[in-house]
C-alpha cells in the first residue's frame, strides 16, 4: 500500500507514518487530530480515494491519498460500505501505529460521505455503527471534510 503527498510524492504506508510522526513532534505539545476519509467516483470504474489527514489544530495540516479502482459499481450502497472498509483498513493500521509510538491517545476520526441529506441518509446509523464497533470515532456531513474535500478532490481527477 502507498500514498501520495503533495509535497513528498510516492511513499510506503510506513513512509507516510515517519513523515506523521517528524509532524507531530515538531510541535509535541500541540493537539492533533487524524483523519481518515474515502470518496468513490463511479465512472468506467470505479475510483476509490483513501485520504489520511494530520491536523495540528488551529495551526494546519497534512495529507496523504491513495487511489484505488474497481469495476465500475452503480451500488450506492455498496460503494459506501467500501468507503468505509478501506477508512478503517488504513485507520486501524495507524491506530496500531501509534500505539506502538507512544501515541495511543491520539484521537482517530473516520469522515464518512454521507449525511441526513440526500440518497445515503439511510444508510447513517449502519455505516456509523460500523465505524464506532471498531473502535473510532465517525463524522458525517457537514463534518466529515476528510471524506468530503480532501478525498473528493482527488476522485476528480481520474
Amino acid at each position: 500500500m502507498y500514498f501520495i503527498s503533495p509535497t513528498k510524492g510516492r511513499l510506503t504506508a510506513e513512509e507516510m507514518f515517519r513523515d506523521i510522526m517528524e509532524f507531530i513532534e515538531g510541535t509535541p505539545d500541540a493537539q492533533y487530530k487524524v483523519i481518515i476519509g474515502t470518496d468513490s467516483q463511479a465512472r468506467v470504474r470505479t475510483c476509490f480515494v483513501t485520504a489520511v489527514i494530520i491536523h495540528q489544530v488551529g495551526k494546519g495540516a497534512r495529507y496523504y491519498y491513495r487511489k484505488r479502482y474497481q469495476r465500475k459499481l452503480n451500488s450506492l450502497r455498496q460503494r459506501i460500505f467500501i468507503e468505509a472498509a478501506l477508512s478503517l483498513e488504513v485507520a486501524s493500521f495507524l491506530a496500531q501505529k501509534l500505539a506502538e509510538n507512544g501515541h495511543a491517545d491520539l484521537n482517530v476520526e473516520i469522515h464518512l460521505d454521507i449525511g441526513p441529506n440526500g440518497d445515503t441518509k439511510e444508510l447513517i446509523r449502519e455505516v456509523v455503527g460500523m465505524v464506532v464497533g471498531s473502535g473510532f470515532a465517525a463524522k458525517i456531513k457537514p463534518y466529515s471534510c476528510g471524506a468530503t474535500k480532501v478525498a473528493d478532490k482527488y476522485t476528480k481527477s481520474g
